[in-house]
C-alpha cells in the first residue's frame, strides 16, 4: 500500500488466462497493468513506514540475494546527508514479506531519479519468485510516471531476466579469503608477491579504527578525488554510514611515521567485507602504499573471519579494475539496468563531456574542489 491503498491488486481469473497463454503474452510484450494481474489476488505491493523496519530486516538476514545496500537504514544515510526522500517497496503474500525493494528519490539539478541504490556498488529487487520480482518492477515504473523521473535505475549485482536497459561498464571483483598466511601469499603471482614485500620494507603502518580514523581518511581520500578529477563527497556522508552501521564499518589508515599516505573506508556485511572506498597520496606511490594498504585490509579480513573480499566497483578495462585483479580476485558483471521514461537517455560516466570536465577538476586548487565538490556530487547520476 501507498498511503494507506494498495498499490497492485489481482484478479485470479484473469491470472489464469494469462499463464495459459504465455507465448503470446510474454513479459516483454504485456504491459506494465497486465502484469499487475499475473500474481492472484493474495500478493499486495505496499510502500513501508517506519513500523516496517524490522520485518524488512529479517527478510533481508534471511534471503541469500540480500546485499549491505538492502538495509533498511541506507535510507537514513540520504535523507540526513542528500536530503532525498525514500520509497521501500515491499511484497506480500498472506501477511508474509516475500520481496524488497529500496528506492531512493535522486534529485539532481532539474531531473529527478528513482534509484536503488544511488552512489553504491548494488542494490535492486529481491524477491522469492520471478513473477513477485516483476510485480515489483511494475509498482516502481508506476513510481517513475507519477512523478516524471527522468529513469528508473535498478543496480543489481546479480543477473535477471527484468526487460529493461542494460549498462555495461560497470564490474566488480570478488578475492576469496585465506585463513592463513600461507594461503594468501600463494594466491598472489610472483610479480603482485614482490611488490607487496617491498611495500613491507618501506616502514609505513596500518591501523584499523573507527570514527577516530574518519578526519585522515576523509583528507587523503578528497585530494585523490580531486587527482582523479571527480567531485568527493562530503565527509558527513561517511560519518552518516558509520552512525548508521557501527558495528560493521572500519576505517584503514596506513601512515609512514606520523603523516598519513593512504587509506580505505570499509564495509562488512555476512561474510564479505568490500572496500568501498580507497585513496593514496600520489607522493607517496614509490612506497608501493597501495599494495600495503590492500594487503593489511586482507589479512584483516582474515582475522575477523570474513570469507571474502569485495574490491567494490570499478569501470570495466580501468587501471583500477586491473589492479584489483592482480590480487586473484574474480571478476563478475554488476547488472545495472534502467526503465527509461519518456526517451531518456543511460547515464554515461565516460562521455566526451565528462572527460572534458574531469580534465579541468584536476587542475583547479584543492582548497576550492573541497569547497564545491560536495556540493556538485549529489547532482551528477549514475555514479
Amino acid at each position: 500500500m501507498l498511503g494507506g491503498k494498495c498499490l497492485v491488486t489481482a484478479e485470479r481469473d484473469f491470472a489464469c488466462s494469462i499463464f495459459a497463454n504465455q507465448e503470446r503474452h510474454t513479459f516483454e510484450t504485456m504491459t506494465y497493468r497486465e502484469v499487475d494481474y499475473v500474481l492472484g489476488s493474495d500478493i499486495q505491493i505496499r510502500s513501508c513506514e517506519e513500523k516496517d523496519q524490522e520485518r524488512w530486516d529479517e527478510f533481508v538476514a534471511s534471503h541469500p540475494a540480500c546485499t549491505n545496500y538492502h538495509r533498511w537504514r541506507w535510507q537514513h544515510v540520504f535523507r540526513e546527508v542528500f536530503g532525498w526522500p525514500a520509497i521501500y517497496l515491499l511484497a506480500e503474500k498472506r501477511g508474509r514479506v516475500c520481496g524488497i525493494l529500496p528506492l531512493i528519490s535522486q534529485r539532481c539539478l532539474l531531473r529527478t531519479y528513482l534509484s536503488s541504490m544511488p552512489h553504491l556498488k548494488g542494490g535492486g529487487i529481491v524477491a522469492d519468485t520471478p513473477e513477485i520480482e516483476r510485480l515489483l518492477l511494475a509498482s516502481a515504473i508506476e513510481q517513475v510516471r507519477q512523478n516524471q523521473d527522468t529513469y528508473l535505475e535498478l543496480r543489481q549485482t546479480e543477473a535477471h531476466s527484468l526487460a529493461l536497459t542494460r549498462r555495461r561498464d560497470k564490474v566488480g571483483a570478488v578475492l576469496r579469503v585465506e585463513p592463513t598466511d600461507q594461503g594468501r601469499w600463494g594466491r598472489l603471482d610472483k610479480k603482485t608477491r614482490n611488490l607487496v614485500r617491498k611495500s613491507l620494507t618501506c616502514g609505513m603502518t596500518a591501523e584499523f579504527g573507527t570514527t577516530a580514523l574518519l578526519t585522515d581518511f576523509y583528507a587523503v581520500y578528497r585530494h585523490n578525488m580531486r587527482d582523479l578529477g571527480s567531485p568527493a563527497y562530503a565527509s558527513r556522508f561517511f560519518r552518516e554510514i558509520m552512525t548508521q552501521f557501527p558495528h560493521d564499518t572500519r576505517i584503514c589508515v596506513v601512515r609512514l611515521e606520523r603523516e598519513t599516505v593512504a587509506a580505505a573506508f570499509l564495509l562488512g556485511f555476512r561474510g564479505a567485507l568490500e572496500v568501498a572506498w580507497a585513496s593514496s597520496y600520489r607522493r607517496f606511490l614509490n612506497l608501493k602504499p597501495n599494495m600495503f594498504l590492500y594487503w593489511n585490509i586482507l589479512q584483516y579480513a582474515a582475522e575477523q573471519g570474513y570469507q571474502q573480499l569485495d574490491f567494490g566497483r570499478s569501470s570495466r578495462g580501468s587501471g583500477t579494475f586491473q589492479f584489483k585483479l592482480q590480487w586473484g580476485a574474480e571478476a563478475n558483471d554488476l547488472h545495472w539496468s534502467y526503465w527509461l521514461n519518456q526517451g531518456a537517455s543511460l547515464p554515461s560516466t565516460g562521455d566526451n563531456r565528462m572527460q572534458l570536465a574531469g580534465r579541468l577538476w584536476r587542475r583547479l586548487p584543492l582548497a576550492l574542489t573541497n569547497v564545491l565538490g560536495p556540493k556538485l556530487v549529489q547532482h551528477i547520476p549514475g555514479v
